[in-house]
């Protein structure tokens, strides 16, 4: 139901910072929103999320201190702000979103709507 497209990934040099971009169809209240990874052959896994109800955010311990992700609601996009970038950071990044009211967490169950996915690619 909630259409979300990712963009901002690309090549980038280790120690670079880069921000990616998740623009959604409509971002409701009381709604978890997050950005997850996923390398080849792994399952997804979190990187940070926000709750829509009150902005409450909440980073994966590989990621604290790394990344940011803010909410624009002129936009109607998800922001996430990435950091001294390693060679570790490549994946392909994932916006997802929840249903109204849901317990946010990083398991990929909690989301119903997830986006096509941007590549991420940290050379050094």
């Amino acid at each position: 139901q909630v259409q979300l497209v990712e963009s901002g990934g690309g090549s980038v040099q280790a120690g670079g910072s880069l921000r990616l971009s998740c623009t959604a169809s409509q971002i409701r209240r009381d709604t978890c929103m997050a950005w997850f990874r996923q390398v080849p052959g792994r399952e997804r896994e979190g990187v940070a999320l926000i709750y829509t109800g009150n902005d409450m955010t909440y980073f994966a311990v590989p990621y604290r201190g790394r990344v940011t992700i803010t909410r624009d609601k002129v936009k109607n996009a998800i922001n996430l702000e990435m950091k001294t970038l390693t060679a570790e950071d490549t994946a392909m990044y994932f916006c997802a979103a929840s249903l109204v009211r849901a317990y946010c967490t990083f398991d990929t169950e909690t989301y119903t709507s997830w986006g096509q996915g941007t590549q991420v690619t940290v050379s050094t």
